[in-house]
């Protein structure tokens, strides 16, 4: 590969642990970025088995660990805020719903981005619209910067990825919806929470939950339902904080108050709930990585381990193929393709299990909950946990050799 620049579309965490990784063997790295800065708060994601190594493997997990989210466990609350079920945070070796180590999106993601500092190149408020590739490269088109030359380009810009549109095909032909959606949002709202994540179910499929944030006040909200596929305008966002209200309208529990707080929120994000399921994660010099290749959705938890892993797998393959992408881009398929079947196998009852659609239903799953950390129940979860640390992680050594792997290992 004669031309070493590289270009990474999405900022999040996926695309800036690839930039990292990246830089560390010595490639050229460019990241395109929708967003006009590095994307803030967020919702929080687990910090888990494999991904939790490559985290090691940087020399961040301390700072990684300053940055999480105290809390003790999931629940699951009926309308007057009883719990009816929970699970610690330390049950399953901390490796249960709520991880040992929790940590927001954005504080996640930022700090990537400044281990890819000064050495990385960004371009943020901007994103690509055409790709033409030829045997020396990638003509890359930009919404907004002018046309310039790579030797590969990689999408880690999400579900909706762009890269992916370009160089695969229309997302019909790439995502299967769950028939599930749900909103994200930080609010400043004094939920007695007492540490833990507490969620809420009402028939008709239904899902409120709230969460404590890193701050002092400050509460990540969710509200999900399942729906037939949905036709939205993605940057039309008061359009959507009007459909979720309408779906929410009478509910019980605290959501009378989460959709106030709603209106208000700096970060609010609805988004379907769905799998990308693809033959190959690579078409030419494109490549895949994170949940534009391969996305599980939040059921499993296992996306952010999916992403660290995938973008490092990604790197070393390039750095080990001596200039060949398209060995690199072989031996990632092999390497990571039995890791995201597995992780891509949605836990116990899938969507039905997240929302219910009725009272009953509502009670044998609070039920089956309870049952959790006991024999056979215990075994299912334990096997569904387990997934995130279900790879043989390879050493590469140019990225060691690089700097990758220096620093702490806890």
């Amino acid at each position: 590969m004669r031309n070493t620049d590289i270009l990474i579309s999405g900022a999040g965490i996926g695309g800036t642990a690839l930039a990292y990784w990246l830089r560390a063997a010595g490639f050229a790295v460019t990241v395109v970025e929708r967003a006009p800065e590095p994307r803030p708060g967020g919702q929080t994601v687990d910090l888990r088995g494999a991904g939790r190594t490559v985290v090691s493997r940087m020399g961040l997990m301390d700072r990684a660990r300053a940055l999480a989210v105290d809390q003790r466990g999931f629940a699951y609350v009926n309308g007057a805020g009883r719990i009816t079920a929970r699970m610690p945070a330390d049950s399953f070796g901390g490796e249960g719903i709520i991880s040992e180590i929790e940590i927001l999106r954005g504080d996640l993601a930022r700090l990537l981005y400044d281990a890819t500092l000064p050495d990385t190149e960004y371009l943020f408020d901007d994103t690509v619209t055409r790709l033409d590739e030829d045997d020396d490269g990638v003509t890359v088109t930009f919404e907004k910067a002018a046309p310039r030359r790579f030797g590969l380009v990689v999408g880690a810009d999400g579900l909706h990825s762009a890269v992916r549109a370009l160089a695969f095909g229309p997302e019909p032909d790439c995502v299967r919806p769950l028939n599930a959606y749900t909103a994200w949002f930080t609010a400043a709202e004094d939920l007695r929470l007492d540490g833990w994540m507490l969620m809420y179910n009402e028939p008709g499929g239904l899902v409120a939950s709230a969460r404590p944030g890193r701050l002092p006040g400050e509460i990540k909200a969710g509200l999900g339902f399942r729906s037939a596929p949905l036709a939205y305008d993605r940057r039309d966002i008061s359009a959507q904080q009007d459909l979720v209200a309408r779906r929410f309208a009478g509910a019980g529990w605290e959501v009378p108050r989460l959709l106030r707080a709603m209106r208000a929120a700096p970060d609010f994000f609805l988004d379907s709930m769905a799998q990308v399921r693809l033959d190959s994660w690579s078409r030419g010099r494109a490549a895949l990585v994170g949940d534009a290749g391969y996305c599980a959705t939040p059921l499993t938890g296992l996306g952010t381990s999916l992403a660290l892993v995938g973008a490092y797998v990604l790197a070393g393959e390039l750095a080990s193929a001596g200039g060949d992408h398209r060995i690199a881009f072989r031996k990632y398929d092999e390497v990571m393709r039995p890791y995201v079947d597995q992780a891509q196998q949605l836990p116990p009852g899938g969507a039905w299990g997240y929302a219910p659609s009725s009272a009953p239903a509502i009670g044998l799953r609070n039920l089956s909950m309870r049952a959790m950390n006991h024999w056979p129940m215990k075994n299912v979860l334990a096997a569904q946990f387990a997934k995130a640390g279900n790879i043989a992680l390879p050493e590469y050594d140019r990225l060691a050799a690089a700097g990758g792997g220096a620093g702490d290992r806890g």
